[in-house]
């Protein structure tokens, strides 16, 4: 369920009106129309003036900004409060305030300052948004609603008393009796059975380290937590909206780790994403692409809302950096080129007060005589020519494995080194397909991959059986699948396959691994073909041939890269971390899978096909000319045959003349 209204891609962003004075705010109001802005998000952390004391709800100042938005043409997008509970609720309930994994309690002041778990922050919340929906039922306004803020982000874990006390709740449900539970824990090491739920404590912070199957039970648990006080928000919502779509904003998919958002997504009407450049990070446009992707692939496929990203600079992180000319432009579109039909921002009015006053807005601080404000003009035009973009899918023909478990179970305490990171491989191989002009989805390892032509599984460390078949499943019947060392190694429960690694894939890839050998800090080895660093281990061979073999370090002369033929598809595994050459190993397997893509292109520019329109941004300082377009420039009305020329730093969309 999508928005109906606005019609066209959604323009605008978070917007907080009670920071300033009414003739501040009507100034905004003439600024929106002028920008185009058709959306903003309002309310997200205003409880503390919704509801001034227990039961006292004061809405007119609300009513009369939702009035003023609809006269100037604005829909809403209506926030509950709840990131943010008043100084009153927490002087009534400190035991509702977070407590650390080491036993700090936090104090009032922050933002996600509420434990999901307190009974009383639930019965508050029900209360508060029960009220506000009531109050807003039918109003012309508001077209959808937006519920909490980025959940997980800052609050992962609570370790408090009442998240203890659902914990110990969550485990009988889930494993039913004691013996399943310790079998599962595997609690016969370092004496650590249970025989009484009321034992089981929290993981909290320990000298050393503590039961990593409880660990990573508790952040399925937290999760869920989280995931229930959603959902009562929204059920409560929807007895007064039932045709009203209901979201929550992700902190950024790619960097929330603490969320499984393949279990979210199933709870949203729209995925709606939250991106802020990582400043300092060259080619930071990739983390953005990636970001974008994963947002689309957790939404099946469909349009899915860019919730929050920057006009300019962030506040927090260590050096924030301002956008250079054309960056957000560049930013903006590449979003919508990989699916999202919304461009929002934080915020709309750069603050004057507190923690995010240096954040910037769509009107900084310099005011409208500012080349920013320029440019979400310009962005704002660019948008309303690209309303035929709405609704179009991205198609892709290489998916990456990526599951929110493993990445958890990944970093733990006490692996083979410090070394193995989950981002850290999926970056480098999202990065080179990127780089080679590939579209990419990302999918759970037991989904349907059929409909791919190549899978790539950078970091399937926690790896079930029943993932394990599938992915066998999809070589047998012709795919091509690409693994990245240290994966099939765990069950569900971290404990290690039976036999000899790769456990869960031996079958698949046609071998196994006798022993890691991970390399030291900037240690580097040699391959027949490029170079690796951070692992190596000694293969043996049991179907597969080797394709690359190490020339240097503990497995000289043993297999580096293999593949194993399988009914009609093939699985290729990579050994080591390449410095080089994973480019063109990837290039390999896409040519023998043929997977189209465009060729002689260099990799600053982007190109993406979102249903007849192609999308060609070019990050680089000089311009580029590509191949096999033919078309109308949906910006400019420019007509092309055959071939584009994209400026320097520069966007343009193409409408194709067929798709």
């Amino acid at each position: 369920m999508y928005p109906e209204r606005p019609a066209g891609i959604a323009f605008g962003g978070d917007y907080s009106p009670e920071q300033w004075p009414r003739e501040v705010q009507e100034e905004d109001m003439a600024l929106m129309r002028e920008a185009g802005v058709n959306l903003v998000s309002l309310g997200m952390f205003t409880w503390a003036l919704m509801e001034p004391e227990r039961g006292r709800y004061e809405f007119g100042w609300l009513d009369e900004v939702i009035d003023r938005l609809h006269a100037a043409g604005v829909s809403v997008d209506l926030a509950t409060p709840t990131a943010a509970p008043p100084a009153w609720f927490v002087a009534e309930h400190p035991d509702a305030l977070p407590v650390t994994r080491d036993g700090i309690r936090i104090g009032f002041g922050g933002r996600q300052s509420a434990c999901s778990s307190s009974p009383a922050f639930r019965a508050a919340t029900a209360a508060l948004v029960r009220a506000l929906a009531e109050h807003y039922r039918g109003h012309p306004a508001v077209v959808m609603w937006h519920v909490h803020n980025e959940y997980g982000a800052p609050l992962g874990e609570c370790y408090c008393e009442h998240s203890v006390r659902a914990w110990q709740d969550w485990l009988r449900h889930t494993y039913l009796d004691l013996a399943a539970l310790n079998e599962a824990w595997g609690t016969a090491f370092w004496g650590q059975r249970y025989t009484a739920w009321s034992q089981i404590d929290a993981p909290r912070f320990n000298h050393t380290v503590v039961n990593p199957a409880q660990r990573l039970d508790y952040a399925r648990f937290s999760d869920g937590q989280h995931r229930e006080h959603y959902i009562l928000q929204r059920d409560i919502i929807k007895e007064s909206h039932p045709d009203l779509p209901v979201t929550t904003n992700f902190a950024g998919t790619v960097n929330c780790k603490s969320t499984d958002l393949w279990q979210w997504a199933r709870e949203l009407d729209v995925v709606a994403n939250d991106h802020y450049l990582r400043a300092e990070q060259p080619d930071n446009h990739i983390d953005l692409a990636m970001s974008a992707d994963l947002a689309r692939s957790v939404a099946g496929g469909k349009p899915w809302m860019l919730m929050e990203h920057s006009a300019g600079a962030v506040n927090w992180q260590p050096r924030n950096l301002a956008k250079r000319p054309g960056e957000m432009r560049r930013n903006s579109l590449a979003h919508v080129a990989r699916g999202s039909d919304s461009v929002l921002f934080f915020q709309f009015r750069a603050s004057r007060h507190g923690a995010e006053k240096f954040h910037s807005g769509m009107v900084p601080h310099a005011g409208t005589g500012s080349r920013q404000w320029r440019e979400v003009l310009e962005l704002g035009a660019d948008l309303r020519r690209l309303d035929g973009v709405r609704g179009s899918g991205v198609a892709a023909d290489v998916a990456i494995v990526w599951d929110w478990e493993s990445y958890w179970a990944l970093e733990l305490d006490w692996r083979p080194s410090v070394d193995l990171t989950f981002r850290e491989r999926v970056d480098a191989f999202y990065e080179a397909l990127w780089r080679e002009h590939v579209t990419v989805d990302f999918v759970h390892p037991s989904a349907d991959i059929s409909g791919y032509r190549v899978v790539v599984a950078p970091s399937a460390y926690l790896l079930t059986d029943a993932s394990a078949k599938n992915l066998h499943r999809y070589v047998e019947a012709g795919g091509h699948l690409l693994v990245s060392y240290f994966s099939g190694i765990v069950d569900e429960h971290d404990a290690i396959h039976p036999g000899a690694y790769p456990g869960a894939l031996r079958e698949l890839l046609g071998l196994s691994i006798e022993e890691f050998h991970p390399l030291r800090e900037h240690e580097t080895v040699a391959t027949t073909a490029a170079e690796g660093r951070i692992w190596s281990e000694r293969i043996d061979l049991a179907g597969a041939r080797a394709v690359q073999r190490f020339t240097a370090g503990p497995d000289a002369g043993h297999p580096a890269v293999t593949r194993h033929d399988l009914g009609a598809g093939a699985a290729w595994y990579l050994a080591t971390a390449p410095v080089t050459g994973l480019r063109e190993l990837l290039c390999e397997v896409l040519d023998r899978a043929g997977v189209p893509r465009p060729r002689d292109l260099p990799d600053t520019l982007e190109l993406v096909r979102r249903g007849r329109h192609v999308f060609l941004i070019n990050h680089g300082d000089e311009p580029v000319t590509v191949e096999g377009v033919t078309g109308t420039g949906a910006l400019d009305g420019a007509r092309h045959e055959g071939s584009v020329t994209v400026a320097a730093g520069g966007v343009s969309v193409i409408l194709e003349d067929h798709p």
